[in-house]
C-alpha cells in the first residue's frame, strides 16, 4: 500500500492522509423498532462518525427454516448458544421497507449510509436507494458471485475477512476486481462475538495492505475501542463497529456494541491517534523550539573573579541552555577564570 491510495465513498476520501472512516453497524440493534432504528442514525450523527451501515436479508435470502443440527450455533455459544438461524435471522434483519426512511434520515443528518447485501435482490433495492458503497460480510467472503455482482454496480467494495485465509482473500479481491471494482478496502476481522483482543492480531494490518495492493482497515467485534484506536497506529484507513444505544435495552449484537459516549470518543481518539502518527524525522519540532532554550547548561552560580578556581560551588549545570555542555564541568574544574564574572553568567571558554 502507498499513501498514495485513496478511495472515495459520497464524497469523503479515505486513505492514510485522511483521518480514520468511521462506520456505525446498527446491523439488529433496532430492537424490531423503526423508531428505535432512526434514533439510531439519530446518535450516529451527533457522533461526529462519517458513515452507518445497515445489514440487507431476509431471513430467506440468508438461510432456510430448517432446525437440524447443522442450521443451530453451537450450545456453547457466548451470545447465542443454540439458537436457530432463522429464527435468529427474523429477529435480527432490517425489514426491507424500513430502509427508505433510514436512508433519508441518514442523508439529511449528513451520514453517508449504504449497506451489507447477502443476496442479489438486495443489491437491487440497495441500487434503488442510491447505495454509495457495498460492505461484504465476512461469512460472505467465499460468495464470489455475489461480490463480483456487487463489483458490477461500479460502487467501492468493502470487504471483511474475519475466518479468512490468505487464499480466500486472495480470492475475494480479485473476483471484485473481476468485477469492476476499482476502489477496494480490506477489513481485519475476527469473526467471533464478542472477539478476544488477543485474537484480533493487528499486525496483519500492514501485511495485508502489501499482499492485496489495497487499503486496509478494521472491523472491530471487541469490547470498547482500545483495539481500533491502535489499529490506527498500524494503517487502519477504515474502523467499523457495531453501535446501539444502550447495552442495558438488550438487542442481538447489545453486547459488543458501542453505547453513544463510547462512538463519540471513538471518532474523536482514532483521529486523535492519526494525528499522532507525523512522520519519520527525528529531532526537535517547532513546537519544542522554545524548551530548546531551557536545556541544562554550566552556568556560573556565583558571583566570580578574575584568579578565582572554577568549582563545583560557582559553577554548575542548571536550565537554561547557553553555557557550555554540561558534559564539559570535569574540563572546566580547577583552572582558572580570566575576568570577573557575576552570578548567572553562561560558562564559555573565554572566561578561563
Amino acid at each position: 500500500m502507498t499513501k498514495a491510495q485513496v478511495v472515495e465513498i459520497d464524497g469523503t476520501l479515505i486513505g492514510a492522509e485522511h483521518r480514520p472512516y468511521i462506520i456505525a453497524e446498527m446491523s439488529g440493534n433496532h430492537n424490531g423498532s423503526l423508531d428505535r432504528a432512526l434514533e439510531i442514525v439519530e446518535m450516529v450523527a451527533a457522533s461526529g462518525a462519517q458513515a452507518l451501515k445497515l445489514q440487507t436479508y431476509r431471513p430467506d435470502t440468508i438461510t432456510i427454516d430448517v432446525d437440524e443440527p447443522a442450521f443451530r450455533l453451537s450450545e456453547g455459544h457466548e451470545l447465542w448458544g443454540g439458537q436457530n438461524l432463522y429464527r435468529l435471522y427474523e429477529q435480527a434483519h432490517t425489514p426491507w421497507e424500513w430502509h427508505k426512511p433510514i436512508f433519508e434520515l441518514a442523508r439529511e443528518r449528513g451520514l453517508t449510509v449504504f449497506s451489507s447485501p447477502f443476496d442479489p435482490t438486495a443489491i437491487e433495492l440497495l441500487e434503488e436507494l442510491g447505495a454509495p458503497a457495498y460492505k461484504i460480510a465476512s461469512s460472505e467472503l467465499v460468495d464470489l458471485p455475489l461480490i463480483r455482482l456487487a463489483a458490477q454496480t461500479g460502487k467501492p467494495l468493502i470487504i471483511s475477512t474475519g475466518m479468512g485465509s490468505v487464499a480466500e482473500i486472495a480470492a475475494a479481491v480479485g473476483a471484485a476486481r473481476e468485477g469492476g471494482a476499482e476502489q477496494i478496502i480490506v477489513l481485519a476481522c475476527t469473526a467471533s462475538y464478542p472477539a478476544s483482543p488477543e485474537e484480533s492480531n493487528l499486525r496483519r494490518i500492514p501485511i495485508m495492505a502489501e499482499a492485496f495492493g489495497t487499503l486496509v482497515g478494521l472491523s472491530d467485534h471487541t469490547l470498547g475501542i482500545g483495539v481500533p484506536i491502535a489499529s490506527v497506529a498500524l494503517g487502519a484507513v477504515v474502523i467499523e463497529k457495531h453501535v446501539t444505544l444502550s447495552r442495558d435495552d438488550g438487542g442481538v449484537d447489545s453486547a459488543f456494541s458501542l453505547d453513544p459516549q463510547e462512538l463519540a470518543a471513538l471518532v474523536a481518539e482514532s483521529e486523535r491517534a492519526w494525528q499522532a502518527l507525523g512522520g519519520t524525522k527525528i529531532g526537535p519540532t517547532e513546537s519544542e523550539r522554545e524548551g530548546l532554550r531551557f536545556r541544562r547548561s554550566l552556568y556560573v552560580v556565583e558571583d566570580v573573579h578574575a584568579g578565582d578556581l572554577v568549582t563545583r560551588q560557582n559553577v554548575r549545570s542548571i536550565r537554561p541552555a547557553g553555557g557550555l555542555a554540561p558534559d564539559e564541568i570535569n574540563h572546566v574544574l580547577g583552572r582558572t577564570f580570566t575576568r570577573d564574572a557575576v552570578k548567572g553568567t553562561a560558562m564559555g571558554w573565554d572566561l578561563i
